[in-house]
């Protein structure tokens, strides 16, 4: 019931001509951060923790830039599904290219590793530059019609969703038929810590780290290339693509994952705004 509420609104916000649909988006950022507060005690904490040095001016317009950034996140995943692939093209540029494509020519699958920052969702546009296939990993939504929503958005960009429940499986089916995949992971997420966690500092604070992307590219040897979007403008973005490894099985345990925090950090202290910090990324901090 609540899909078949919620979807012709959300058509209709996709069909808005961008002006009205970015002041729309201004409206909403008013009303999640004057309003309603959407977890702000969670970004306020966040950014206070990342950039302790910083006044408390400066983490205020870190915040105010935020929420503006976020309702466009959110509402340009709406814009997505009537988004022509023109358009498409036009406001998500891609660069050095060939150091992607260099893995096609070598009849290599690839994982692109990225943060959230800035719009790793628009990044499924992808598909309109390569030949493999492009998939990103996800977490399945709870509500099954809003996730064939959100796969069908995906579909019209030629790029596709695995469950991360079932991934290891679809890349052993893969690797076993010679399919051709590239294969996205968001890799800046907070695990629940184990015995075998890997600990190290995020933005100055010690935090566990997902080594997913790591463990599977040794495990079905597949090179990694991280991937910096940037936003341009508003509503225009690009995405340039820095090399992991090529050779993941001859890396040192966890220099992958400790490269790509390096290149995440690097943008974040860019333009903090523009990182997810809704997200509760050091509720499992240390205080060691």
């Amino acid at each position: 019931v609540l899909y078949y509420l919620a979807y012709p609104l959300l058509f209709l916000i996709s069909m808005l001509p961008f002006p009205l649909f970015y002041a729309f988006s201004d409206l909403l950022a008013w009303f999640l951060y004057r309003i309603v507060s959407y977890r702000k005690t969670i970004v306020e904490k966040n950014i206070r923790m990342a950039f302790p040095e910083k006044s408390k001016k400066e983490i205020n317009h870190i915040k105010r830039e935020f929420y503006t950034h976020f309702s466009d996140l959110m509402l340009e995943m709406i814009k997505s599904m009537s988004l022509s692939k023109k358009a498409m093209l036009k406001r998500f540029q891609v660069k050095n290219i060939s150091l992607l494509t260099q893995f096609e020519e070598k009849n290599q699958s690839c994982f692109l590793v990225c943060g959230h920052y800035a719009s790793w969702e628009w990044m499924m546009s992808l598909g309109y530059h390569v030949r493999h296939t492009g998939y990103g990993i996800y977490t399945p939504l709870t509500n099954p019609y809003f996730d064939q929503l959100v796969q069908r958005i995906r579909k019209k960009h030629n790029a596709y969703l695995i469950s991360r429940y079932s991934v290891r499986e679809v890349l052993k089916k893969h690797q076993e038929t010679g399919h051709l995949g590239i294969y996205g992971f968001a890799s800046d997420q907070s695990p629940r810590p184990t015995k075998k966690t890997y600990w190290r500092t995020f933005l100055g604070v010690k935090v566990p780290v997902f080594t997913g992307a790591e463990r599977l590219a040794r495990e079905y040897d597949i090179p990694l290339v991280y991937g910096a979007v940037k936003r341009i403008k508003r509503g225009y973005y690009e995405l340039e693509f820095k090399l992991l490894s090529k050779n993941p099985l001859e890396e040192k345990k966890y220099a992958i994952t400790d490269q790509f925090t390096t290149f995440l950090e690097h943008q974040i202290h860019e333009n903090p705004s523009h990182y997810f910090w809704t997200h509760n990324r050091f509720k499992f901090a240390s205080m060691d």
